[in-house]
């Protein structure tokens, strides 16, 4: 369920991710949401973001640490190429769409805005995840902390943007331009650093 619920949530945004939707996709009964998720539907995301979040950030470090900055990097932007490309451009982050869709919750709920930030909160934590992935792997590759910190905001920022541009032109075309800029910047940044 948190799966299917995360899927949704790449698909159609949160607001537009219903319990009912939720219990549709994944083929569960109805009944197992109440059991699994005591605080609904607020739970049920909360919980899609943080395994939407580990989704890519354990592929990313492993590609970082196996691969270096630039493989790494060919490496995220590929996951992000085949995930747009197998579900026709309908689906992009999920992290993302809690980050730029405002909590709406069901019927039942009563603090939307506590809700809401609670998911922003996670929602942060996750982008600061995968830039600490990035900055790690900049920093092991004799960047200074602070060059490594601006390098992996844009890299993370710019994928997420590009993801959603992607599946707004139904093309990776974006993404292209975007892998192309990032491994020249970031192919310069270490080349000074090994000066």
């Amino acid at each position: 369920m948190i799966a299917g619920a995360a899927d949704l949530m790449s698909r159609r945004g949160v607001n537009a991710t219903s319990m009912r939707d939720v219990v549709r996709h994944t083929a569960t009964p109805r009944g197992s949401i109440s059991h699994h998720f005591p605080d609904g539907k607020r739970q049920l995301i909360a919980e899609a973001v943080t395994f939407a979040g580990k989704q890519v950030s354990i592929p990313l470090e492993k590609a970082m640490n196996d691969r270096g900055v630039i493989g790494g990097l060919k490496a995220f932007i590929a996951s992000w190429r085949r995930q747009l490309e197998a579900t026709g451009f309908e689906a992009g982050c999920p992290v993302l769409a809690v980050a730029v869709d405002r909590y709406v919750g069901e019927a039942s709920d009563r603090d939307d805005e506590a809700a809401q930030q609670h998911l922003l909160d996670l929602a942060d934590g996750v982008f600061a995840d995968w830039r600490q992935i990035m900055r790690a792997a900049l920093l092991r590759e004799g960047l200074t902390a602070e060059r490594s910190e601006r390098l992996a905001t844009l890299v993370v920022a710019s994928i997420e943007g590009t993801v959603a541009m992607c599946r707004a032109s139904r093309s990776a075309d974006p993404l292209d331009h975007v892998q192309q800029e990032l491994e020249m910047v970031l192919t310069a940044a270490l080349s000074q650093a090994t000066r």
